[in-house]
């Protein structure tokens, strides 16, 4: 179980430099009404590296820690929950609107209908990232 969970670290850290490099690209550009295609491109990146990145955070990384830690494996909402217990997120309500932002991204199929959504996805991008980067040295801690 130990290294399965230093494994999914490791896929972490990746998933988090990704995130980072596309969060830095679009806080230069910042929120406006009209976006190059290059600018637009960028924040596309980031929305589908924010919806992916909280997903695998919370549908492999926080089940991992679950796993090795020997909790049951509950719903979304335990999972959580659990996470939240462990100090891994401060707001649950937080999360839950990340997951919200990460829908709009998935079902919006207008390109600019991502616009509205860039502020949010740039803002919730740094909790994110904040979270990420917890939950690695809470990996960290735990496998020691």
């Amino acid at each position: 179980m130990k290294d399965k969970l230093l494994h999914d670290q490791k896929l972490l850290k990746k998933q988090l430099y990704w995130l980072t490099l596309s969060l830095n690209e679009c806080a230069k550009i910042g929120i406006k009404s009209d976006y190059t295609a290059d600018e637009f491109g960028r924040f596309e990146t980031l929305c589908s590296r924010f919806s992916r990145s909280i997903d695998f955070l919370i549908r492999k990384i926080f089940r991992s820690i679950d796993e090795y830690e020997l909790e049951n494996q509950g719903t979304l909402i335990d999972v959580v929950n659990n996470a939240h217990k462990r100090g891994l997120i401060k707001n649950v309500k937080e999360i839950r609107l990340m997951k919200d932002i990460r829908n709009t991204i998935v079902h919006e199929y207008v390109e600019e209908g991502l616009i509205p959504t860039f502020s949010d996805v740039l803002t919730y991008s740094v909790n994110l990232v904040d979270i990420m980067q917890t939950t690695e040295r809470y990996i960290d801690d735990l496998t020691r």
